[in-house]
């Protein structure tokens, strides 16, 4: 691998700095009212694939995979003869002397898809199959196992057998010093058993981990929560990149189990251009259906270019995206705190964005969310399977929440259960602190921005608001003199004059009186290509909808 596969940086922080300089120019409309810090950017690192060389291993049907991961060294590569299965569990072992990454490939991998595309069910003819034994995991870690990058490979249960982790990176490690790093699933299946407790595809408790062209399916399990892909004991960086990823908990989840010190909470993590989809099918059984992502425990993340597709309210409300601070009873310290979500595509959820500033369960406290940036996201909610229909949700206080240039189209009117909303807020004993929701585009709802046990608007935002800014807001339908001067509220989607509402283009057509007109001198609303898009978008390649 290329020496940039371990390298960082802080590019985002470029743009960052942009969207900083584009929010300062934002019309204060409440006295007294200060800028929301923004998030900072994570520490991201290289997962470009590079051809191997060096020594090759080849294991063929009835192999001993095992025997091969441990004579490897640095440089080499194994090949893994497609269409054989191989039964773990297998651990990856830490190889002390040599340099560079040990490839475990598939011998039909030039018949699988480029570096950069997504694989599917489809392209599993041409991959061998690392499967578990019942209740036991496929692949394993130990102290410091590094630089393992697996492309081409299909991991999965042995049929009709449960599981906890199917890939599992991590040992409950208390110290980083001991963490496994370095290794990357590439273009590889991983899926459960839809038939059978099935809890999670890939613990990814390590640094320097990544999961990127992949197809992550079938985690489920009735009474408890499952994911797709998970972290709580980690110091990152971690890259979760164009994958797509099913679950009928959480999708993708980071904390609820409390990580070991606080130098281990989940940190540095990008989740770039995956495809976050639940069947609807799962609504048929009894499986715990929860939230397509979610934040317990997590720091400097960015989410951006996602597409999240149907969020029901099942075993949790409904809300696509949970920002939430767990302690389980042994981490005080816990805090989720500059996440960036921009640039996202939201299809059929219930409801949108819930953050909570403060875990409210005595002995179970956490530290306050701050500096939290949603930004340019188009969010078509639909109370989907009786949710609230609500796009954001602010609990508990919290500091440093900036809501910028979303576009919501909202169709969850009633019969949703209590109305649709805008934003619900209920900050006790606190209020949040430092609040902008600016440039943001909504169609009608039953409620607006309001204040549970308060009003909509100006009432709202002083009840539960402290140095708020609400400004250059395009609300339709909603009573003019409820909210602070300086917004716009036209009557029905029309006056909007959306590119093609109809059609599900978002943008704003040229003679739309909204156009350019943000604080900014942007289009209020989702700009560029999410507002572009439709709201029911052709599946990715290689995706298969269930």
């Amino acid at each position: 691998m290329p020496s940039s596969m371990s390298s960082v940086s802080r590019r985002p922080a470029r743009r960052a700095v942009q969207v900083l300089a584009a929010l300062t120019a934002t019309a204060i409309a409440h006295q007294g009212a200060v800028a929301a810090a923004l998030p900072a950017p994570p520490k991201t690192f290289d997962t470009r694939y590079a051809a191997p060389g060096g020594k090759t291993l080849a294991v063929g049907a009835g192999g001993n995979l095992q025997a091969a991961l441990d004579q490897a060294q640095p440089g080499n590569t194994i090949v893994l003869e497609a269409g054989a299965t191989f039964t773990g569990r297998f651990t990856l072992p830490n190889k002390t002397t040599g340099s560079g990454w040990i490839y475990v490939v598939s011998s039909k991998l030039a018949n699988l898809p480029s570096p950069g595309q997504r694989v599917g069910p489809n392209n599993a003819v041409n991959m061998p199959k690392i499967v578990s034994k019942p209740h036991d995991s496929a692949m394993a870690t130990v102290a410091n196992s590094h630089h393992f990058r697996f492309v081409g490979i299909e991991f999965a249960p042995v049929a009709g057998g449960a599981l906890t982790a199917l890939i599992l990176i991590g040992n409950e490690d208390t110290s980083p010093a001991t963490l496994p790093h370095h290794i990357v699933f590439d273009r590889c299946y991983i899926h459960g058993d839809p038939a059978v407790n099935d809890r999670r595809g890939v613990a990814m408790d390590g640094a320097y981990v990544a999961v990127v062209d992949s197809y992550i399916s079938d985690f489920q399990e009735v009474g408890a929560d499952t994911q797709g892909l998970w972290a709580y004991n980690t110091t990152g960086p971690l890259q979760i990149r164009n994958n797509y990823i099913e679950a009928a908990g959480e999708n993708v989840m980071f904390g609820g189990t409390d990580a070991r010190q606080p130098a281990l909470l989940p940190a540095d993590i990008e989740i770039r251009d995956n495809y976050f989809f639940k069947p609807l099918s799962l609504l048929k059984t009894q499986y715990t259906i929860k939230n397509l992502l979610e934040f317990k425990a997590a720091k400097r993340v960015l989410v951006t270019g996602n597409t999240f597709e149907n969020s029901p309210a099942a075993a949790q409300n409904g809300f696509a995206v949970q920002i939430t601070p767990g302690n389980a009873g042994n981490a005080p310290w816990v805090i989720t705190s500059d996440i960036e979500l921009s640039g996202n595509t939201f299809i059929n959820v219930g409801s949108g964005f819930n953050v909570l500033g403060l875990s409210p369960y005595a002995g179970k406290e956490s530290l306050m969310t701050e500096r939290i940036l949603i930004h340019n996201n188009l969010v078509g909610v639909t109370g989907l399977n009786g949710a609230d229909g609500r796009a954001f949700q602010f609990l508990g206080g919290g500091s440093d929440y900036t809501i910028d240039h979303n576009t919501i189209i909202n169709t969850a009117l009633p019969p949703a259960f209590h109305g649709s909303a805008l934003a619900m807020a209920q900050s006790q004993p606190v209020k949040v602190n430092n609040f902008a929701f600016t440039n943001n585009l909504s169609t009608p709802t039953s409620y607006g921005f309001f204040g549970s046990g308060s009003s909509e608007g100006a009432r709202a935002l002083n009840d539960y608001f402290t140095n708020w800014t609400f400004s250059k807001n395009v609300l339709v339908d909603r009573p003019a003199g409820a909210y602070p001067a300086g917004n716009f509220f036209p009557s029905g989607v029309t006056a909007v004059r959306f590119a093609n509402y109809a059609g599900g283009n978002y943008a704003l057509a040229a003679d739309s009186p909204y156009k350019n007109a943000g604080s900014d001198g942007k289009d209020i609303g989702a700009h560029g290509a999410p507002a572009t898009n439709a709201i029911i978008p052709n599946p990715p390649t290689n995706v298969v909808v269930k």
